[in-house]
């Protein structure tokens, strides 16, 4: 609780409105979405935006009042003058929050124990907790809430009847634990850990330790200090401290219970004994100590497994945990069968830096180390991948490795493998939201309260942001979305085949591949050999096929990375065979047939005798024919032309060709309209990412819902007002006719971003339109705002998709430019990062 006067004394700050009812305020709170009745709501600005602006959607959540920054008071005009909420106003929010931190623990004066450490400070902050709750009303913060910011935000729900402080200390930069100490003047100091969390703050493990230290350095001379003993980097720091040094370590403590991890017990215990509580009773309050939410908890899973959460945060160190911990004889001991699977399903672990995919790949050879044939692992996202290759590469067998980048398709495998009795851990850190992939494993709804990040507000919450402020979203359920509903619509008996060319026409050929062969797709179609290659490095084994020319220089390579060709020319095709006999292996064969495109393929007069003839090379299969559509979006009797004289060169065949597997014709268009088109096998690319592969004519199948896969976004660098008869950009261009506001956005043709002959024309602010001004930079634009209020540094803008209820499609851009949509989103350049 806090009281108006304690806040005013501590921060100086000064009460605009009369607030008879605000005496005392529940807590802090600093996200609008998750403020509840009776809290301050603090306006804080960020390197994401401006509390500021959302005092008032604060104030009709419930919260009390607001504690503001001069200067940027908000308009009281939205509140009724009866209903105006007591604002405080301070110089400067973030300090005005450490001075009541540090006033209310001076004014208490209640002990403060302090836990840091690289892993496990929760899980020991709850354990110590539940053990000096024996004699104790002992406030802890929550876990989210440890950091410079975190601790005095949490400080705010302290009651008067605590009487002792447990804080649990984390740190994202140099110095914070040091600031934390001077805030809290803790007297007893615990540190877990020292590991390889967090190497991209602090680069080395020993500046990790040294950024630890500092709480043991901050303790009094009666203080005490206890120490993991069995980590020599925490145990160096009993050299550093004027308190009372206590070892502790896992091996012993012997008894803890399967959730919590050795060390926390030992941890707690000591504790215990220094508080002067028995060894039994601490030991009875730690059996009876339920885990905390994503930190090995045990649920009731999908047909009858035994479900662990363990989705909180994810480092190397806590992923060698859980690979113990599910490799070891402790999930018997929570219901698991001892000749069970034991599925582990990993996510991207953060904050690694340049160490991240090294990291990745040790926890997967340590996966393959640990397997024994029961061992199952999943991986979901981009950096989890490593994970799966470091497995494979450690000697894992490949069937045992499953790689997902899609949450539906690690549930859907789950589901589909899983059986009562076996045992299955789900792990990642907070941005891959592993939460999630639990949450559809339950079987039990009602533990849905058992997750962590169940609170309002984070659906919405970005928890990693990209690595420039120009970025493509890539919404990879609308890719399997897609690939579904083309198999629906081609049925059972045609295989479809993605279309992966241009890094999958820039959304991300990797992540696309696995998500659409995840959801129907059985086979996949490249450009080029270097595009086939960048999908067999990323461990997919589907047949591949490049559509374009493949130099007999490069046949060795793609029969050695099993790559089909396509052939059209009998010298090229020799080559390809003398490659296959040198290597005493197969060429695999498409042959192309040109049926009306005029491009690669050769003529269906010619194409019986070149077919026979290139089947009769020693070492080649001929596997697939295939011709390619050059107008069915658009028109239908010559896309009917096509198909006949496609059919003839198969009539000619007829029987002779016994290892003819696959008969293709249709592309994403063709295949939505032309039943008669679909042979055995599908190409599908522009459908397969949600773009309409039909010109005006309406060919596509009733009820159809495609869902583009792609965003285009950017934020605001600048706003300015430029008076009448400024110039804007190179060439002067455009000159301002008025006062104009203009907004600059950090986006350029060295994005993709059109200059010339024509530009995409406006983008989307604030859900409105904002026309781009000026010749656009290599790496800025320029767009007048002026009709548009509000508009400040940090504004998201949507460059392609939707932004309230206004959209700007692909093909939007593509008429402007006078172009086609798939040029529009090949064109996106790969500084551009994705994310998905």
């Amino acid at each position: 609780m806090i009281r108006l006067l304690d806040l005013i004394e501590a921060t100086g700050g000064r009460l605009l409105g009369d607030a008879p009812g605000a005496r005392a305020f529940a807590g802090f709170c600093f996200d609008s979405r998750r403020a509840r009745p009776g809290e301050l709501f603090v306006a804080l600005r960020t390197e994401r935006g401006d509390g500021h602006d959302f005092v008032a959607d604060a104030i009709r959540k419930g919260a009390g009042g607001a504690l503001v920054e001069a200067g940027r008071l908000v308009a009281r005009e939205p509140f009724a003058p009866d209903d105006a909420p007591p604002l405080i106003v301070v110089p400067d929010t973030y300090e005005a929050l450490t001075r009541y931190a540090r006033h209310i623990i001076r004014r208490r004066n209640l002990p403060v124990i302090a836990i840091t450490g690289s892993v496990g400070k929760s899980s020991t902050r709850a354990a110590i907790a539940a053990v000096l709750g024996r004699r104790f009303r002992v406030f802890q913060n929550p876990a989210n809430f440890n950091g410079r910011l975190g601790v005095p935000i949490a400080l705010g729900a302290l009651e008067a009847e605590h009487e002792i402080i447990v804080l649990e200390m984390g740190a994202d930069r140099l110095g914070e634990i040091r600031e934390l100490c001077e805030i809290a003047a803790p007297r007893v100091g615990v540190v877990t850990n020292v590991s390889e969390a967090h190497l991209a703050y602090f680069g080395a493990l020993d500046e990790t330790a040294r950024e630890k230290r500092a709480l043991v350095e901050a303790l009094p001379t009666d203080g005490l200090a206890i120490l993991n003993c069995e980590d020599p980097r925490v145990w160096a720091m009993r050299d550093f401290t004027r308190a009372q040094v206590v070892a502790v370590g896992a091996s012993l403590c012997q008894a803890a219970p399967p959730h919590l991890h050795p060390l926390s017990c030992a941890i707690a215990h000591a504790m215990a004994r220094h508080y002067g509580i028995p060894e039994r009773e601490a030991g009875e309050a730690l059996s009876r100590l339920p885990a905390l939410p994503g930190r090995k908890s045990v649920l009731r899973g999908v047909n009858g497994a035994i479900l662990v959460d363990d989705s909180f945060n994810a480092s190397p160190a806590s992923m060698r945990d859980a690979v113990a911990w599910a490799s070891g004889d402790l999930p018997a001991r929570v219901g698991a069968h001892p000749r069970g699977c034991r599925f582990l399903v990993f996510g991207d672990m953060d904050h690694l830096g340049e160490h991240s995919a090294r990291l990745h790949r040790e926890i997967g050879a340590l996966v393959a180390q640990r397997a024994d044939g029961r061992i199952r692992l999943i991986t979901l996202g981009e950096q989890a991948y490593h994970v799966a290759e470091g497995a494979r590469e450690a000697g894992m067998d490949p069937a045992s490795v499953v790689v997902t980048y899609l949450a539906r398709d690690a549930v859907a495998y789950i589901r589909d493998h899983a059986r009562a009795g076996d045992l299955v851990l789900v792990k990642g850190d907070v941005s891959a939201r592993m939460e999630r992939i639990v949450a559809e494993l339950l079987a039990d709804r009602a533990d849905l309260a058992r997750l962590p990040r169940q609170e309002p507000g984070w659906e919405s919450v970005r928890v990693a942001m990209p690595s420039r402020p120009t970025w493509l979203e890539v919404d990879l359920d609308a890719i399997a979305h897609n690939a579904r509903a083309v198999k629906a619509v081609v049925g059972e008996d045609v295989a479809l085949m993605a279309v992966l060319k241009a890094d999958g026409y820039g959304h991300g050929a990797v992540k696309v591949a696995r998500t659409a062969l995840n959801n129907g797709a059985s086979a996949c179609a490249v450009a080029s050999l270097n595009e086939a290659a960048a999908l067999r490095n990323a461990g997919i084994d589907a047949p591949i096929l490049i559509l374009g020319f493949t130099p007999p220089w490069h046949a060795r390579e793609a029969l050695l990375r099993d790559v089909a060709l396509t052939v059209y020319d009998l010298d090229v095709a020799r080559a390809y065979a003398r490659a296959a006999q040198e290597l005493n292996r197969t060429a695999r064969l498409h042959v192309k047939v040109d049926t009306g495109m005029g491009r690669l393929g050769v003529l269906p007069d010619a194409a019986p005798d070149f077919i026979r003839a290139v089947a009769a090379l020693p070492g080649v299969c001929v596997e697939g024919i295939f011709t390619h559509f050059s107008c069915a979006d658009s028109d239908p009797d010559y896309t009917r032309l096509q198909i006949a004289r496609f059919r003839e060169v198969l009539d000619a065949l007829g029987d002779a060709l016994p290892t003819l597997r696959y008969v293709h014709a249709a592309n994403s268009a063709g295949a939505l309209a032309y039943p008669e088109a679909r042979f055995n096998l599908v190409r599908v690319g522009l459908a397969l990412y949600g773009l309409n592969p039909f010109s005006p004519a309406p060919l596509r199948p009733a009820g159809l819902a495609l869902r583009p896969a792609l965003t285009w976004k950017t934020t605001i660098a600048q706003v300015k007002r430029l008076p009448p008869g400024s110039p804007v950009s190179y060439g002067k261009q455009f000159i301002c006719q008025r006062e104009t506001t203009i907004a600059v956005i950090p986006v350029g043709y060295a994005d993709g971003f059109r200059r010339a002959p024509s530009t995409f024309g406006e983008v989307l602010v604030r859900g409105r339109r904002a026309p781009i001004v000026g010749a656009v930079c290599m790496d800025q634009a320029m767009i007048d705002v002026s009709h548009i209020p509000g508009v400040r540094l940090g504004d998201e803008v949507v460059l392609i998709g939707r932004q309230g209820d206004q959209r700007i499609t692909a093909e939007d851009v593509a008429a402007r430019l006078g172009t086609i949509s798939y040029e529009v989103i090949s064109a996106i350049l790969a500084r551009v990062p994705r994310v998905s």
